[in-house]
């Protein structure tokens, strides 16, 4: 009997289950390698994934904070016009929890039948096109009707598929407050302009009342030695007069009409007459320019000419002025504007008296005004012989307040002022400094139909 073989092996394996035999080291270091990648991946996915459900956190944490905070009500409904979530405004406008409120109607928001109608008319299209400033009536907390302006707007999924719409809206009567606020900070703004332009006005005018107090004494003057005239002219009349109506023989009133020098008066009643008119309407211009220029032209709109405008300020600034500040004026005849004729008077007189200022130091301050026109607008430019503007200050040369005079010799409003006349007059207003040296101010305005 033979002797008994024992039973083969198989490689790689022992008798024991799970037992490897015949496994070298660089099979098991593949095995480690491996399983650290393994390792290492799962590592790294799960610090992208924690990162972006943190991410994820945030952003949802941002949103509810967003919503949280709106002051505007905002229902977000599905196809069907079930409410599918809303924000604490309206939480807070109707009185009823979120929870409560998610799957019903949106319809139940509403006062009564008649608007739930009205929503079902303008909001039954969920999802399929926008609705802006609907007025419908909600119910509020304390169960009375409140009219409030909805916008609603369709909601997408990311494939562009419809989910429904977001509503949003606020309660009417906000907004009309809102409105009415902004109405009335509108009106307090345009009085506190008015007032200021006022103000500057004022105190241009107060500077110059000198000028125009010697302005108004040349024809008072005058018309006042013209009187005197007439009344010594009256008394010889008068007597001359009587003897004729005493019946004094021919002789006599000749001898008299010669004395009294009767037909010498007769001579120099008509141009007395015609130089006392003229001094009065003189005096009357003046006075009339005085009382446009000092009031309040609130929207006035009328036709003027420029010119006419330009010459009064340039007078009235060079009367007050020093005694060697000379204005050359060369300007067409006539420029027909539209608009303010005190207002534009106001901004020819800072420009010149600003010019007057800054030529203060020249042995020869001068200043040149001159106009290019062509069909629809008049470019007015004065140049003088000043200083120049330094680069650092045309940038804010029109700024309100904004002065390189000493204190006390300016408000800083002129520039700024006129900035906002000529602009409101459709033009506007530029400063730059000349190439032949000094500054040159540009007014360009729109012309206008001719004044009558």
């Amino acid at each position: 009997m033979s002797e008994q073989q024992p039973p083969s092996k198989t490689p790689g394996q022992t008798g024991h289950p799970g037992e490897l035999i015949a496994v070298d080291e660089d099979m098991w270091m593949d095995v480690i390698h491996k399983m650290d990648e393994v390792y290492s991946d799962l590592l790294q996915y799960e610090v992208a994934l924690e990162e972006k459900n943190a991410k994820l956190e945030e952003s949802q944490q941002f949103i509810l904070s967003v919503l949280t905070s709106m002051s505007d009500i905002m229902v977000v409904c599905d196809r069907n016009g079930l409410i599918e979530d809303v924000n604490r405004s309206l939480v807070d406008f109707c009185g009823r929890d979120a929870a409560e409120l998610r799957g019903q109607p949106i319809y139940e928001l509403f006062a009564d039948e008649l608007p739930h109608d009205l929503a079902r008319e303008r909001l039954g299209s969920f999802g399929q096109q926008a609705v802006h400033d609907c007025e419908l009536p909600l119910r509020a907390r304390d169960g009375s009707a409140v009219p409030v302006s909805l916008n609603c707007t369709p909601r997408f999924s990311a494939v562009g598929k419809s989910l429904g719409m977001v509503i949003t809206g606020r309660p009417v009567g906000e907004l009309r407050k809102a409105y009415h606020a902004l109405r009335q900070a509108h009106e307090d703004l345009k009085r506190t302009q008015q007032q200021l332009l006022h103000s500057e006005k004022m105190a241009s005018l107060g500077r110059l009342v000198a000028g125009v107090a010697h302005e108004l004494n040349n024809p008072i003057s005058f018309v006042l030695g013209n009187v005197h005239a007439l009344k010594r002219y009256a008394e010889r009349l008068q007597r001359y007069l009587a003897a004729v109506h005493a019946g004094e023989p021919p002789e006599a009133l000749a001898e008299l009409r010669a004395e009294l020098r009767i037909d010498r008066i007769l001579g120099d009643l008509p141009p007395l007459i015609e130089g006392t008119i003229e001094g009065a309407e003189r005096t009357r211009d003046i006075v009339d320019g005085l009382k446009r220029f000092s009031a309040i032209d609130r929207d006035e709109n009328r036709a003027f000419d420029l010119r006419d405008v330009v010459e009064r300020a340039v007078r009235w600034v060079c009367k007050a002025a020093r005694d060697n500040f000379h204005v050359a004026v060369e300007l067409p005849d006539p420029l027909p504007l539209t608009g303010s004729s005190g207002q534009m008077q106001q901004v020819v007189m800072n420009l010149v008296q600003n010019a007057c200022d800054a030529t203060a130091g020249r042995p020869d301050p001068r200043l040149a005004i001159r106009a290019e026109r062509d069909d629809n607008r008049v470019r007015l430019l004065f140049h003088d012989n000043g200083p120049g503007l330094a680069p650092d200050i045309l940038d804010r040369i029109f700024d309100p307040f904004f002065t390189t005079k000493p204190v006390g010799m300016g408000t800083g409003l002129g520039l700024a002022i006129s900035y906002g006349i000529v602009e409101r007059h459709g033009g506007r207003l530029t400063a730059a400094n000349h190439a032949e040296g000094g500054a040159v101010f540009v007014v360009e305005v729109p012309l206008g139909r001719k004044a009558d």
